[in-house]
């Protein structure tokens, strides 16, 4: 068994956690019950350690292919064969009952008579803890030795039988005939919303319904809607119904690089993604989702002290320590290690947040609900405190490890803070030191032109007194820094496009010529960058280019429309997967593109 490419796999989800299944059919990564629980279903990072919920075809004779039922969350995986068709559809339910979490499989043979293979082999607690299994009236128990406890009941309409701590069992099925597999949280069996004899017919109707629904409250009609709902579905199930924070991606150790060290847990709420979310929510009209998210990050800022700032990350439920340590144990993905969880990034300091916040509230209040006196008060001192720090070293919006720098992206956002805080203070009548914030953000405008311009490269530099690039740049006329047509920004996109993008794909830097970021090995090109440049096409007028590389990045989708953080140079996905960031930039563009050819 060798592993699958990342791109491989698609998502189901119920809101609070998700399902990686590839295209044979295995559940090869599931963190039970919330997303940054541990994993009870983990070989994508260790074969043999990791744990799999298999259900294939028993004959290695079939073609695979895979598809969303459309516009919704709900996986199908066929297997085609002359003689045979099967097919898996795989979906989570969306509970209304608190606490309960179901991952259901359903198979069945559409043509001929095809003998299938099911093997349930959870391994708890990242596969440090051992297991019991239980036989119940209605299906096996499965329970973690490890001090979490963590637990789950398997109903199936076929016979099991149990060897070493795994659920197995083949069934042949003919033509029209089902099976089904439910994975339910424990608890009262009789309770369960699963006990019923109809809930997987029901409720493969309901949740249909539910996505169905939901996707037709957008109010994107452009073009490449297809992929821009598909982009939607998925920011929703990386979003917690629970708490309303967006984690980056559900997954964690998949490597930037194969058998490389830059491997990371993403599973967590980045400040930064605070106002490209609350943008592309709010564009597409779904003001309940980015109410949520600001609801979130608002208490996220009530909480700082006086003195203290804003974190970089959170868990999803607000808790601030997320400890990094290593999965010793695991081989990670393609001998990809150190395979870590936690994630040490939460006690950097990056100055670029506080831009995004900022503009994210801005962007709030402006298309969304006016916010209330009492969290301005709370902006207010973040501005402040800002216009006291804004000269200092950071580890910048790609959170180097290596020596910290005067970065241009955190001067820049930097004077975003400030910018919006000033607008929205105007807009709303709030007290505000006007004279200071304006001079503070006139200061840092300036600043950016005289010490970040390096007239030899004719472009914007990574860091101050640098001569490499640095596509987060490509940010400047997003946040409007600058003009997308301004002469001199042109000079700085061709200069950009010289050093780090090679037909659309796009380096965030070049770490062999940049600062170190305190890091061996290599990475793929940044999705989300690809993006970030079509808009910036867009904006200055460029539209044939801008339509052309835009058409071209939304090739490097995946089967089913999704993204990893990156691609590698035969465009492979590379990083953990999907990536919250890519789709939301994804979306912008698009937004932007659209709107722009149509006029």
């Amino acid at each position: 068994m060798s592993y699958q490419p990342i791109e491989n796999y698609g998502i189901v989800g119920d809101l609070h956690t998700v399902a990686l299944v590839g295209m044979d059919g295995a559940v090869d990564f599931m963190c039970f019950p919330r997303v940054d629980s541990p994993t009870i279903f983990g070989a994508l990072l260790d074969q043999r350690l990791g744990g799999q919920f298999q259900l294939t075809p028993v004959s290695d004779a079939f073609r695979r292919k895979q598809m969303y039922f459309p516009d919704t969350n709900m996986l199908l995986t066929r297997f085609l064969a002359e003689d045979g068709i099967g097919e898996i559809s795989d979906f989570m339910p969306i509970a209304k009952e608190p606490g309960w979490h179901a991952l259901v499989r359903r198979v069945k043979a559409v043509r001929g008579e095809i003998e299938f293979r099911a093997a349930c082999a959870p391994k708890f607690d990242y596969g440090r803890a051992g297991h019991t299994v239980e036989k119940r009236p209605r299906g096996w128990l499965f329970r973690s030795n490890g001090a979490d406890r963590t637990a789950f009941r398997l109903r199936g309409s076929v016979g099991l039988r149990i060897e070493n701590g795994a659920a197995l069992g083949e069934f042949r099925l003919r033509a029209g005939e089902t099976a089904w597999f439910i994975l339910e949280t424990s608890g009262a069996e009789d309770d369960s919303p699963a006990a019923g004899p109809d809930f997987v017919t029901e409720s493969f109707k309901e949740t249909m319904n539910y996505w169905l629904t939901w996707v037709a409250r957008s109010r994107y009609r452009g073009r490449w809607r297809e992929m821009v709902n598909r982009s939607a579905l998925t920011l929703k199930l990386l979003a917690s119904r629970e708490f309303g924070a967006l984690v980056a991606a559900p997954t964690f150790g998949l490597p930037e690089q194969p058998g490389g060290p830059r491997n990371w847990d993403y599973r967590y709420a980045w400040v930064r993604d605070a106002s490209f979310a609350l943008y592309a929510l709010m564009r597409l009209g779904y003001m309940e989702e980015a109410a949520a998210f600001m609801g979130w990050t608002e208490a996220r800022c009530r909480e700082i002290e006086p003195g203290n700032q804003l974190q970089v990350l959170y868990g999803i439920d607000g808790r601030r320590e997320l400890p990094e340590e290593t999965l010793a144990h695991w081989e990670g993905y393609r001998g990809s290690r150190p395979v870590r969880i936690g994630n040490a990034a939460v006690g950097q300091f990056q100055l670029d947040i506080h831009g995004e916040l900022i503009d994210a509230v801005y962007l709030y209040n402006k298309h969304g609900e006016p916010i209330s006196y009492s969290f301005w008060k709370q902006l207010a001192r973040d501005i402040d405190w800002v216009c006291d720090h804004w000269r200092a070293p950071d580890q910048g919006i790609w959170e180097i490890r290596g020596q910290p720098r005067e970065f241009l992206n955190s001067r820049v956002m930097c004077w975003v803070a400030i910018d919006r805080g000033i607008r929205l203070a105007v807009q709303r009548g709030f007290p505000f030191p006007m004279e200071r914030w304006r001079q503070t953000r006139d200061e840092i405008y300036a600043d950016v032109y005289e010490e970040f311009w390096n007239p030899q490269r004719n472009a914007f530099t990574q860091y101050k007194g640098a001569a490499v690039m640095d596509a987060s740049a490509l940010l400047m006329p997003l946040v409007k820094f600058i003009g997308a047509s301004d002469p001199q920004w042109r000079g700085a996109l061709r200069a950009i496009e010289a050093e780090l993008i090679d037909d659309s794909l796009v380096k965030r830097y070049d770490p062999l010529k940049a600062t170190s970021d305190g890091l061996s090995g290599g990475e793929g090109t940044f999705s989300v960058c690809s993006f970030w440049y079509v808009e910036c096409l867009a904006r200055a007028g460029d539209l044939r280019q801008a339509r052309f590389i835009f058409e071209k990045a939304l090739g490097y989708a995946n089967h089913l429309g999704l993204y990893a953080e990156q691609l590698g140079p035969a465009g492979e996905h590379l990083g953990n997967f999907p990536q919250a960031l890519t789709h939301l930039a994804l979306i912008s563009a698009a937004w932007n593109l659209d709107a722009r050819l149509s006029r």
